[in-house]
């Protein structure tokens, strides 16, 4: 079983899968979030700090809706257009969890879709 998670509050999906997933009651998996404002649709952030504050302002959007909190985030992968934005890129990511992180992933790929700086996937647990 599953069920799909979606939301005004994030940006559509732009492609072939769901802002996110339920699956089997117990996990919700939340789609790569780039820093697209769902309001404008557009990538609005020309820096890092504020391209990953979209990102995961949207995945905790898409995590409201399924019911979930950013404490319920079990793992997460960051992609990141230059690695040299590391450091930044963690300053934003501890604002939004507290007490346990969850484990993480982070990558330099290529390119990103819309040539966004970064994107941010997440798993959580239903408590």
């Amino acid at each position: 079983m599953k069920k799909i998670v979606a939301t005004p509050n994030a940006p559509a999906a732009i492609g072939p899968y769901s802002q996110g997933v339920v699956a089997v009651g117990k996990l919700v998996f939340v789609a790569g979030q780039t820093p697209v404002n769902p309001a404008t649709g557009k990538i609005e952030a020309t820096e890092i700090k504020g391209a990953a504050k979209q990102c995961l302002t949207n995945v905790k959007a898409i995590l409201e809706e399924a019911g979930l909190t950013m404490d319920d985030v079990v793992k997460t992968t960051v992609f990141l257009q230059d690695l040299k934005d590391f450091k930044d890129m963690n300053e934003v990511y501890a604002t939004f969890f507290t007490g346990d992180y969850p484990a993480r992933s982070a990558v330099q790929v290529a390119a990103l879709p819309l040539g966004a700086l970064c994107e941010i996937e997440a798993i959580a647990v239903e408590k």
